[in-house]
């Protein structure tokens, strides 16, 4: 399956009324009751909301907080794509239960959406078979499917006659022919999301038996017909949603809606997109300079670079470009040589400290040799060590920069957990599209500042330098 003009494959997708499936999503929200509990497996989850709270942990306290709350929705960082599998395993079953244990002491409703990468990585079936059977065992009703929806239109990817699509410029690409799809842990081979979950369930799951919700039901608002499929799933079959546009989701979950209301109950797979129309969240303007740097703090500010993909390698060489920055290169290959690691970190702490307190924006970055460390859960063992290694370098700072971005999904995990030690924040919303910024909490290290979550397969090549550069520019 080759690449294909984006413009070609649109062109043939129907219009719809926008304004009267808006007015019907409302309708539909008003009185759905359920708390939504949105466990993000990286922190770039939260790409399209904003005054949603994230909670760092699964604490017990943790998940009564996000119920207390007002707001429908919370999220949980899970940071699972960080995890082993029998790490994934264990937790994930820890959540189920306190979650139903909670919902159960307030009589609350609730749905518990497993928010992953929209270029389909990550523990996958293993996370959300594992929710649904802790639910069930703690006495929860039966969950009877499971929706996949990976469409997220900030980054790009789109699912189209159930294939996924990966945007680069005007071109897609089927998603098992990306970079992603080679991931040394998470690695797949179908683009057809049908044949995906086949292959990810080794057949348990085969591609006949998923229900599929086409582009054609959604934009002539076929409502009863999608409600109708939704009906008929059981034993916890999967529903792959095709969606190229809000719109798309706006339509399925009116359909989810009017099934749920009729007793039916689902597990849900999916990207950004989803949370934020079930969760009922208005647009938000991107944010500005002045929403994001402190007023009088005339240090520089502070971007940390871990991920490999090679969109991320293509925005750090334009990034090198900005008058604004200073490049500091640490070597990840120390980090199986405890001595000359922590001389490494040594010296570019103290060089990040001098330079930022003259007003210097610093960018330390992991140089760009791919570790190769053999079997899968020794790579992802690496990559995190390598991760620990650099965000120790911001739990060292005794000043804080004006600003502060870390890219890759792991990397702002750790730099905003272990590096700042958060343990609740608030989602301002977003610096540009698909690119959410964390309001730290009163307990982390630098209190109320704007922390820029960068995905490290978002944006164009461009992206980043300008982020960096309008942070800059006062």
């Amino acid at each position: 399956m080759a690449k294909v003009l984006k413009s070609e494959l649109f062109a043939n997708i129907k219009a719809i009324d926008e304004a009267k499936v808006e007015t019907a999503l409302q309708e539909a929200l008003k009185d759905f009751n359920k708390k939504i509990v949105v466990l993000d497996d990286d922190p770039t989850g939260v790409q399209t909301v904003h005054d949603i709270s994230v909670y760092t942990d699964w604490s017990e306290a943790s998940i009564a907080s996000g119920f207390e709350e007002k707001n429908s929705m919370f999220f949980i960082l899970t940071n699972s794509r960080a995890f082993s599998a029998d790490y994934t395993k264990e937790q994930h079953t820890l959540m189920a239960q306190r979650i139903a244990a909670e919902a159960k002491k307030r009589n609350q409703g609730f749905m518990i959406i497993s928010r992953s990468d929209s270029t389909l990585r990550g523990h996958y079936p293993l996370e959300t078979e594992t929710l649904r059977s802790t639910v069930e065992a703690a006495g929860c009703p039966a969950i009877d499917g499971e929706v996949m929806m990976p469409f997220f239109k900030e980054g790009g990817r789109f699912t189209i006659g159930n294939v996924h699509y990966v945007q680069e410029e005007d071109y897609l690409t089927p998603a098992g022919e990306t970079e992603f799809a080679k991931d040394k842990t998470f690695s797949y081979t179908k683009s057809n999301i049908a044949e995906y979950i086949e292959e990810k369930t080794k057949g348990r799951f085969t591609k006949e038996s998923v229900t599929c919700i086409s582009l054609e039901d959604i934009r002539a608002f076929n409502v009863d017909k999608i409600t109708e499929q939704l009906m008929a799933v059981k034993d916890f079959n999967k529903v792959i949603v095709n969606a190229v546009d809000y719109v798309d989701v706006k339509v399925f979950a009116i359909a989810l809606i009017k099934a749920m209301k009729q007793g039916k109950n689902f597990m849900f797979r999916t990207a950004a997109a989803f949370t934020k129309v079930i969760g009922g969240v208005s647009d938000k303007p991107l944010l500005t300079r002045d929403e994001l740097v402190a007023k009088g703090n005339d240090n520089g500010g502070l971007i940390i670079i871990g991920s490999h993909v090679q969109k991320t390698t293509k925005q750090f060489e334009e990034l090198k470009k900005s008058p604004y920055v200073k490049c500091i290169e640490f070597n990840h290959m120390l980090v199986l040589e405890p001595d000359k690691l922590e001389e490494e970190l040594k010296k570019i702490v103290a060089e990040v400290e001098a330079d930022i307190k003259q007003g210097q924006t610093v960018v330390v970055y992991t140089g760009r040799k791919r570790f190769d460390a053999g079997s899968e859960e020794e790579s992802l063992r690496v990559s995190v060590k390598i991760s620990e290694a650099i965000t120790s370098i911001v739990s060292r700072l005794s000043i804080q920069p004006s600003f502060l971005i870390a890219k890759g999904g792991i990397t702002s995990s750790d730099v905003g957990t272990k590096g700042l030690s958060v343990k609740h924040a608030l989602v301002m919303g977003q610096v540009a599209p698909g690119i959410p910024v964390w309001k730290t909490g009163s307990e982390s290290k630098f209190p109320d500042m704007a922390y820029v979550i960068f995905p490290g397969n978002v944006g164009a090549v461009d992206t980043l330098r300008k982020v960096v550069d309008m942070l800059c520019t006062k």
